[in-house]
């Protein structure tokens, strides 16, 4: 799922009808397991990004570091580094590294994924206090 993908759910799910606030209160298990769901699923993913940028950082730092066989240079496509750098300056280029970065990018993009599930879930987790708030309002405008 992307983010907007995520949102247009939550605008569609976030909408309470407050004339069946009965109704909207039986919903809540359902929409906590909808989103507890999706949020496993890109629990996994990151999993998986994580692996990946732990991974390219290895085989760039071996690349860089001028440890990186022939073969897994031709496998990749990637021309042997030709310059020498210091151990110290190694950082500086695994940071500004263009596989490095777009892999880090992925992740902090499945982590904000992953954030603003776990605030929808928290959302959801409040939602019977909100629905019981507003039956009490309406008690009390109406005298009861």
């Amino acid at each position: 799922m992307t983010l907007d993908e995520i949102r247009k759910e939550l605008e569609k799910d976030s909408r309470v009808n407050d004339t069946t606030l009965d109704l909207e209160s039986l919903k809540i298990p359902q929409l906590h397991g909808k989103y507890l769901n999706f949020l496993t699923d890109e629990r996994l993913l990151l999993g998986m990004y994580q692996a990946e940028v732990d991974l390219m950082l290895r085989l760039k730092w071996e690349y860089y570091t001028g440890k990186l066989s022939q073969q897994e240079l031709q496998n990749r496509g990637w021309e042997p580094f030709a310059l020498k750098i210091l151990r110290n300056d190694i950082d500086l280029y695994l940071n500004s590294d263009s596989d490095l970065v777009k892999s880090r990018q992925k992740l902090f993009y499945q982590k904000e994924k992953i954030s603003l599930l776990e605030e929808i879930i928290k959302e959801l987790n409040n939602r019977h206090w909100k629905i019981r708030n507003a039956i009490d309002w309406r008690k009390f405008v109406n005298g009861q």
